[in-house]
């Protein structure tokens, strides 16, 4: 029975073990979701890459030489079988199994923290890397490119975001980037759909930073948030939060109507980004 201190999950993908090892480790930078929320330092991250073998770190790259913050270093490298890394940003090991099924790999991750250390995000994988990557297998089945993020997208709020979110899925076929909460009561979670490269975001209703309990927010991604914000500013814009960092850094604006906008800073992989 696994202690308090460890969460797992998993999911079966359509390809054999070595080749779900393969693309785990040497299409990270592929299957890791893009977004200013997904990285330790959006404002500079590219991609996130693994190195091969025992001692092999994984990295947050920053540059085109590959190099940038270490995640994590790898103390276990069984191709087609199991990888395991120590994370560098906290105290939590992550192990991901691959097991043959008939419809192909299960692949497991499980995230353990030892008794009294900290937890800073390095749990994180646990919950997105299934999901992630079992939608990456899906793409590069289908021969399709990879899924970095447009510079527009789009919060919906609403007094029950669970039931919302359930509906567009099955009813309008929306495809959440994480398994949708089945509580509603869980009013607090980040729900996040993909239209394409387009983000969409459902959460809560209610008070805000700033004031006001908004339907719906405007995001626009720029490529330098702090000029961006001086110059709306200097151009007599509402700012009514300044800039913050929730994960992402970002500012809101109230246009002439009253409504709000979501400034937020691009990741420099972001085509098309506002200047």
């Amino acid at each position: 029975m696994a202690d308090e201190n460890t969460r797992t999950a998993s999911v079966v993908v359509e390809v054999d073990a070595d080749a779900a090892f393969r693309a785990f480790t040497e299409e990270m930078s592929d299957w890791w979701m893009p977004g200013p929320i997904n990285f330790y330092d959006a404002t500079r991250a590219l991609n996130v890459r693994c190195e091969s073998g025992v001692g092999g770190r994984l990295i947050e790259v920053y540059d085109q030489n590959g190099e940038g913050l270490e995640l994590g270093r790898i103390d276990v490298w069984e191709p087609g079988s199991r990888l395991r890394w120590q994370s560098s940003v906290d105290d939590v090991q992550i192990t991901v199994r691959f097991e043959p099924v008939d419809r192909g790999t299960l692949v497991e991750v499980e995230a353990r923290v030892r008794y009294g250390g900290r937890d800073e995000g390095g749990s994180t994988w646990v919950r997105v890397a299934p999901t992630w990557f079992a939608r990456w297998c899906g793409i590069r089945a289908r021969g399709l490119g990879g899924m970095n993020q447009a510079s527009l997208g789009l919060t919906l709020y609403y007094e029950e975001p669970g039931p919302a979110a359930r509906w567009m899925n099955e009813v309008v076929g929306l495809e959440p980037t994480l398994p949708l909460p089945d509580d509603d009561a869980v009013a607090s979670a980040w729900i996040e759909f993909r239209i394409g490269t387009s983000l969409l975001v459902v959460l809560e209703r209610g008070e805000i930073g700033g004031g006001g309990s908004p339907t719906h927010v405007p995001w626009v991604f720029v490529e330098n948030l702090d000029l961006h914000h001086e110059a709306a500013k200097s151009a007599g814009g509402k700012v009514v939060a300044g800039i913050q960092h929730n994960g992402f850094r970002a500012y809101a604006l109230e246009d002439p109507e009253g409504y709000r906008w979501t400034i937020a800073q691009a990741l420099p992989s972001m085509s098309g980004s506002a200047s």
